[in-house]
């Protein structure tokens, strides 16, 4: 709880931390940052948008999708195996112990909430997956996404995967299309329970930090780290009723791609400033628009 709460703190002070502005622009110490509108696909902010680069545990994002499109069957119970603790080792410590089995929503809630490493291949199997069909169904779906720099070669992104933050950004929107999964990484806490064990809850807590912190209206993402990879972090935020796309890759520190975060935050309130696309405050009667007209990079879908 001490180690949350401080976490939780760093992303509410890091703003006032250091210079948070580059002339008109926000300051930000990841390594690859882009901010897309989410409806148009308009670049607001870029910075090394695409490059390629390790992704660590934000490929759980196409996990998800690529059980989802499995027809996996969420109160469906799977039994976390050997053959999981296996594929998670070198990973962050799990929660899931072998022999047990949990409801195939809740290894959803386990893995995008707190990125435990057993639910990936166990989500697989539970989808008649096995490990090299989901990797090959991962790839399926960034090729569906027109996704060309984005490629997998484990399910948990602890040895390997690359993507780059613009073709990450559009990962996220076609995730949270779906509303189960948009549900789930919206979600800041909830109790997970093994079958027969009722009385023996988890509680698994998002390592989203700006979405538990509520200082900005934050819709939900993923995070990951990996040595390769750096500190990272995709998320979706909605300011004056209009939904944005923000991905750090390769931050220096935990706490930095959360500060990254807060500064592009404080950067849209403001009007965003020598953005890309002009983002046109709205009236007290309206939503806000964005002016592609002129200086606009539009996303591909």
């Amino acid at each position: 709880m001490l180690s949350r709460f401080l976490v939780v703190a760093c992303c509410l002070l890091g703003v006032l931390a250091g210079p948070a502005w580059a002339g008109d622009q926000p300051d930000v110490s990841s390594k690859a940052v882009v901010v897309l509108d989410s409806e148009t696909g308009a670049e607001l902010y870029g910075k090394d948008a695409d490059e390629v680069r390790s992704i660590a545990s934000t490929t759980k994002i196409f996990v998800a999708m690529a059980v989802r499109a499995a027809k996996l069957e969420l109160d469906g119970y799977t039994e976390i195996t050997k053959s999981d603790a296996r594929e998670a080792k070198g990973g962050a410590r799990t929660r899931l112990e072998v022999g047990q089995k949990f409801k195939n929503k809740d290894l959803l809630r386990a893995m995008l909430m707190s990125s435990d490493n057993r639910a990936p291949t166990a989500l697989g199997r539970a989808a008649g997956l096995d490990h090299d069909a989901l990797v090959e169904a991962m790839n399926k779906v960034a090729k569906g996404l027109h996704l060309k720099r984005t490629k997998f070669t484990d399910p948990s992104g602890l040895h390997g995967n690359v993507s780059t933050a613009r073709e990450m950004a559009l990962a996220l929107r076609a995730a949270l299309t779906d509303p189960v999964l948009r549900d789930i990484m919206g979600d800041d806490y909830e109790m997970v329970y093994a079958k027969g064990k009722s009385r023996r809850g988890i509680g698994y807590g998002s390592t989203n930090q700006p979405l538990v912190a509520k200082r900005y209206d934050v819709v939900g993402g993923k995070t990951g780290y990996t040595k390769p990879a750096g500190y990272c972090f995709i998320t979706a935020a909605r300011f004056g009723g209009r939904e944005y796309l923000t991905v750090f890759l390769g931050a220096p520190t935990k706490p930095a791609r959360f500060v990254d975060f807060n500064r592009i935050a404080a950067w849209i309130d403001r009007g965003a400033p020598g953005a890309k696309v002009a983002v046109k405050r709205p009236s007290s009667k309206s939503k806000p628009t964005l002016d592609t007209d002129v200086r606009g990079r539009v996303a591909n879908p």
